[in-house]
């Protein structure tokens, strides 16, 4: 490929979308190339992160692509408590949830666990993060630690037990929203074999 080419590619940084490169006059035959010569990583369908830039993937690398696979989808559980700084440990799998209609792929390159939720407990207590490289969806830290119990048997028992002890510590839990979720989730019995509400 010409060298021009590659230089049209330089004003990029981050992750971009085919549809960017298409608009901005690259063909599908040189996106596979850059990706084939590794100046494009194949992130999800319709998305790279340009490795060929002063840019660092973020730290958030993980709760990004998700997302750009499929943008409804919610960090959760053990991996929503990571992200929100309650466990230092970054779990094995990450932890996804989405509603139960939603049946987009979640093809990324690192493993994922998707837990699938009824519409009404789906959209309650997510919000969006927006970072320099890209956007994500979590729950908050009280609604995740129910998920947290809720989903026990999928989440490593040491991070389990860390996750329990360290919300008992947490200064600004918010009790009343945790029983709140807790009897909307019809898990207040279960929750309260952990926490005093």
């Amino acid at each position: 490929m010409r060298e021009k080419t590659y230089e049209k590619l330089e004003k990029y940084a981050g992750y971009i979308g085919t549809e960017q490169l298409l608009k901005d006059g690259f063909t599908n035959r040189q996106i596979a190339c850059f990706v084939e010569e590794q100046f494009l990583e194949r992130i999800c369908h319709g998305y790279y992160w340009v490795t060929k830039s002063p840019c660092e993937k973020p730290e958030a690398y993980k709760a990004i692509e998700v997302c750009l696979s499929d943008p409804r989808a919610v960090i959760c559980a053990d991996s929503a408590c990571f992200y929100l700084g309650l466990i230092k440990e970054e779990p094995g799998k990450l932890s996804v949830a989405t509603s139960r209609n939603d049946r987009s792929g979640i093809r990324v390159t690192f493993p994922v666990k998707r837990h699938y939720f009824s519409q009404s407990d789906f959209f309650q207590s997510s919000r969006k993060i927006t970072l320099d490289f890209g956007d994500y969806n979590i729950f908050d830290i009280d609604r995740s630690v129910c998920d947290c119990i809720r989903l026990k048997k999928d989440i490593d028992a040491g991070i389990f037990e860390q996750i329990i002890d360290n919300y008992r510590n947490l200064e600004h839990r918010q009790e009343k929203r945790m029983r709140e979720y807790a009897r909307r989730l019809r898990m207040l019995t279960e929750i309260k074999r952990y926490f005093e509400l």
